[in-house]
């Protein structure tokens, strides 16, 4: 006899089951059409439900959203992807070798990360998560600069106020990342709101992760980009699990993260995150719609979290080991490499060239950092924690630097 339950949801499989993605439907690449960005919201609530890919199981693009990109773009799309790779295997082991306390991988995730950053303008300003670097190695951002964060020593630029991956760099369309992943979608819907209310024609990209989905910070950025018709891209990054809780906890077995977009009368995107192009396309179609006037849009980036959640975390206590490797939208990496080489413009030589020059570019970083000192061995000046507190010096602090033997001009 059945009666009122208490529903728990559970993920398809735990250690030591078979990974089993069955449930998930991977719509043929170029099936889902590409209607115009002006197009009335109620003329787009399927694509909330459908699934936009652009390469195919053979390295082709297909379809009206694929974005004919130059062949140098997806190039300096792929050398950001591996760079990014190649920088987050160099940290993990230095954290390891106790050099460095904290650290996370965007393993499976660089495209959502890269093709964004290239594919919009470089003032227009992104409000990131922690596995987000590749917006910054898609820039050029001073490899250098971010080991020295990481490493806490005396040249972090943040000196000393974040923890080692949460790093902050305006001029390079980064807002000041923040631990508390709900507070980027309220920061970027701010954001855009003062630039459409300063006449300027600038879009704030923001990013949570699924989880975040269930909380109220994600409702109320959503309801004041609706309301105010806000020039932002709002990116739900679902790579399955948050920390440990997969999905299922924030309702992503009952419907998809984008149809949460239709409540709030907004466009509602479900990409193929690891599909670059796709990703580059759904961006672009985004920010044309919000430079319109048109407002906002809400984009699910579908994807999967390849390595742990952070160097505290072991994915093998809650999931399969071998999950990764079934995972059905493949790599990321290897699909758009694929596809430059399915259209002539790329080879396994240049491939092993390039990894090899990018992790000479990572190690002569991490040697010029380690000079200045690794965790423990270096650290900013005392007096920093000091500073940049107040816009005037408050008699408190100046009362605790000299406790400390300080003195302001120090």
């Amino acid at each position: 006899m059945s009666g009122i339950g208490l529903h728990v949801p559970e993920p398809g499989a735990r250690p030591g089951d078979e990974p089993d993605f069955s449930h998930i439907v991977v719509q043929p690449a170029g099936s889902v059409d590409c209607p115009p960005h002006d197009a009335d919201e109620h003329e787009l609530r399927h694509l909330a439900f459908d699934l936009i890919r652009v390469l195919d199981d053979d390295d082709h693009a297909r379809g009206g959203w694929n974005p004919r990109l130059d062949p140098d773009v997806l190039r300096a799309g792929l050398e950001a992807m591996l760079l990014t790779r190649a920088f987050d295997d160099r940290l993990f082991r230095l954290h390891r070798q106790g050099k460095t306390s904290f650290y996370m991988k965007s393993t499976g995730e660089e495209a959502c990360a890269v093709a964004p950053s290239l594919a919009l303008r470089r003032d227009d300003m992104a409000f990131p998560t922690y596995r987000v670097a590749g917006w910054l190695h898609a820039r050029g951002y001073p490899l250098e600069r971010m080991v020295n964060q990481i490493f806490s020593n005396a040249e972090d630029p943040l000196r000393g106020r974040q923890l080692p991956i949460l790093y902050s760099a305006r001029d390079y369309g980064f807002y000041s990342l923040s631990g508390n992943v709900g507070s980027r979608f309220g920061h970027a819907v701010g954001w855009a709101m003062a630039a459409a209310y300063s006449g300027r024609d600038q879009i704030a990209l923001g990013y949570i992760g699924e989880g975040t989905t269930a909380e109220g910070d994600f409702h109320e950025a959503l309801t004041f980009a609706s309301v105010y018709r806000a020039p932002a891209i709002l990116c739900v990054t679902n790579n399955q699990w948050a920390i440990s809780s997969f999905s299922g906890i924030a309702n992503g077995t009952a419907q998809s993260f984008a149809a949460k977009a239709i409540g709030y009368g907004l466009p509602g995107l479900r990409v193929d995150g690891n599909d670059f192009l796709a990703v580059w396309s759904v961006i672009d179609w985004a920010a044309r719609r919000a430079r319109a006037g048109l407002g906002a849009t809400l984009i699910e980036f579908f994807t999967y979290r390849a390595a742990g959640h952070s160097t505290s975390d072991d994915p093998t206590r809650y999931r399969p080991a071998s999950e990764a490797a079934h995972w059905p939208l493949g790599d990321p990496v290897e699909r758009l490499s694929g596809h430059l080489t399915a259209i002539g413009e790329w080879d396994e030589a240049r491939e092993e060239t390039l990894k090899a020059e990018l992790a000479a570019r990572v190690a002569a970083a991490v040697a010029v950092a380690e000079k200045v000192g690794t965790l423990g061995k270096s650290k900013p000046p005392l007096r920093e924690m000091f500073l940049g507190v107040f816009k005037e010096p408050d008699w408190r602090l100046t009362e605790q630097m000299r406790e400390l033997g300080l003195e302001e001009h120090d």
